[in-house]
């Protein structure tokens, strides 16, 4: 928005999205707290919310005639307004596409024909819709366009009272309230058993503003709202799968992945999910970098295991996970991800 913005300083903007959106000038029509949620039986009981909030999203389509609809990852709802747009002859750009080489391939044909352009940040993504006949463009990865706005070690440990000569394992479970469901209790045990072993480890949480701070203190462990920095001044970390373990990897700390989810879910996904790893490190390198524990195999037994070795200088598993790292960044392209997403936006309002 912000990138578009810059070049045509009139443009209005109407969405769905949380409060960065909002400061970027958006009237919002739905926030993220209603939106966050992951999963196949998760969905079912918020059903009728998202077909209400389809059914007006399609009313402003055809209301407001936009010149153009962006549409940012979240295919399960995203892929139906594409539709919408494109029967009203409204220009669709897709950014951040489905992930129809890891399930759900067909979403790759549906979408070629739908979206006037595809923006992927994965490099080997474009094939996938390109054979479809889809315009798709490898614009790079968000991540890499961040600000390098972090505290330096120093100055973290000083504004959240951490010991200064205990090495930090930095532990996300999530940011959503049934990811932490989940795994906050998983990876707080998971941290004691690393404790256990070794007392000169310090377990530190991070926790988005968007959940509850009462189950992260009530594990004992100190809690930071500084996600950023902790995953740059720890020596380790034990990640739930999703942005964050790529997050983690760009900072060159060596990471753990982990993932429970309902049991439903979780066989419906076996069934359907035709990809050898979860962690996007692991995606990115095209083998396995990085260790991933899912359902069942993530257990504070297993977790403790395989973070041990990563907290020890000189270790093989450390030394060679971070340069695997180093790799993965390398991997992602060049910064200016939203630049090249405006230069799709202007192509097709001006076509």
């Amino acid at each position: 928005m912000r990138a578009y913005t810059r070049r045509h300083p009139s443009t209005g903007w109407s969405g769905m999205g949380g409060p960065a959106m909002a400061d970027a000038g958006a009237e919002l029509i739905a926030t993220l707290d209603r939106l966050a949620v992951m999963g196949f039986a998760e969905v079912v009981p918020r059903l009728p919310y998202f077909l209400r909030l389809r059914r007006r999203v399609e009313r402003i389509l055809e209301e407001d005639r936009p010149d153009a609809v962006l549409l940012v990852d979240y295919p399960g709802f995203n892929l139906r307004i594409a539709e919408s747009a494109h029967r009203r002859g409204i220009p669709v750009v897709y950014y951040i596409a489905p992930q129809v080489w890891a399930w759900k391939k067909g979403r790759a044909a549906r979408l070629s024909q739908t979206a006037d352009r595809i923006a992927v940040i994965l490099p080997f993504e474009v094939e996938h819709f390109t054979e479809h006949g889809g315009r798709a463009t490898y614009v790079g990865h968000p991540l890499l366009d961040r600000d390098d706005h972090v505290d330096s070690r120093e100055a973290f440990l000083d504004r959240w009272g951490l010991d200064v000569d205990r090495r930090i394992l930095a532990l996300l479970p999530g940011s959503r309230g049934q990811e932490i469901d989940r795994h906050l209790t998983l990876f707080a045990e998971a941290a004691q058993r690393v404790i256990d072993r070794r007392p000169d480890v310090l377990p530190v949480f991070s926790r988005a503003p968007s959940v509850s701070a009462i189950p992260f203190h009530a594990t004992g462990f100190p809690v930071v709202e500084d996600t950023w920095a902790l995953q740059r001044h720890a020596c380790a970390a034990l990640v739930k799968s999703g942005t964050g373990t790529l997050e983690t990897a760009l900072e060159g700390t060596p990471l753990v992945v982990a993932y429970r989810t309902s049991g439903l879910t979780a066989a419906i996904g076996r069934r359907v999910v035709d990809v050898e790893h979860i962690g996007l490190p692991n995606l990115v390198a095209g083998r396995r970098i990085v260790p991933e524990f899912i359902q069942e195999d993530a257990t504070p037994e297993s977790l403790a295991d395989a973070v041990i070795p990563l907290l020890e200088d000189g270790s093989t598993a450390r030394s060679t996970q971070i340069e695997e790292l180093a790799g993965v960044r390398g991997g992602l392209g060049a910064r200016g991800a939203a630049d090249r997403v405006a230069d799709l936006l202007d192509e097709v309002v001006a076509s």
